[in-house]
């Protein structure tokens, strides 16, 4: 039996860009399109219908603009999350941060090609992140300064003394084979971990858990 198809919801207020993703991802056999729209306000609404397993969001649009669109679907505290990939034309680090800040899974530029595109769906629809731990290592460090905590010191999470340490070194930017070399443990290993660290946290991907160890003074 076939794996169900991920079902993308497209939002982009440009009609031939739009458009043109719909065409793409249309285009997959494990692909199918769950609805379209042109502004934010409505992607939330649509989202909220027809439960996609994937929203592609652009950032510039009437109404309601992409980040706070993505705050609204996948941001802290919403009930039942849906994971958001954002796919903009403005290659600034502001966007992206705010973007992964509001709850994104990831990040593409639509000068990308499809088959990153294609693979940047298939990335999200799976709890992982898009970025790679040493952008997002940049992009998180850069702004570090915003997400501290205001007060001083570590706050008291929930981790045992290695799952710490593998935060850390996910903080650090260090992919999982790197992790289990630093560790001299099996990678296999280091997924079990991540995987906990990431349900202990309620964490969606490794973007978050960076994020969290900034804010919990977890991370230099």
């Amino acid at each position: 039996m076939s794996a169900a198809p991920i079902r993308v919801l497209v939002c982009d207020d440009q009609t031939l860009v739009r458009t043109g993703l719909v065409t793409i991802i249309g285009a997959q056999p494990d692909m199918e399109i769950a609805g379209e729209c042109a502004d934010g306000r409505t992607a939330v609404d649509l989202a909220e219908k027809v439960r996609p397993d994937v929203v592609v969001m652009d950032v510039r649009m009437p109404v309601l603009d992409g980040i706070e669109a993505t705050r609204l679907l996948a941001g802290v505290g919403v009930r039942n999350p849906v994971k958001v990939l954002v796919v903009t034309t403005f290659n600034l680090d502001e966007y992206v941060y705010e973007a992964l800040r509001a709850g994104a899974s990831g990040f593409l530029l639509k000068d990308a090609p499809p088959d990153r595109l294609l693979h940047g769906i298939r990335t999200v629809a799976t709890g992982a992140a898009l970025l790679a731990p040493e952008v997002t290592r940049q992009l998180v460090g850069r702004y570090a300064s915003r997400i501290r905590p205001a007060e001083d010191g570590p706050r008291e999470v929930p981790l045992t003394p290695r799952e710490l340490e593998v935060l850390r070194l996910i903080a650090d930017g260090l992919s999982n084979s790197e992790i289990a070399a630093a560790l001299v443990i099996s990678q296999e290993t280091v997924k079990t971990f991540v995987s906990r660290i990431l349900a202990k946290l309620q964490l969606r991907d490794r973007v978050q858990a960076v994020v969290y160890a900034y804010r919990h003074g977890l991370a230099d």
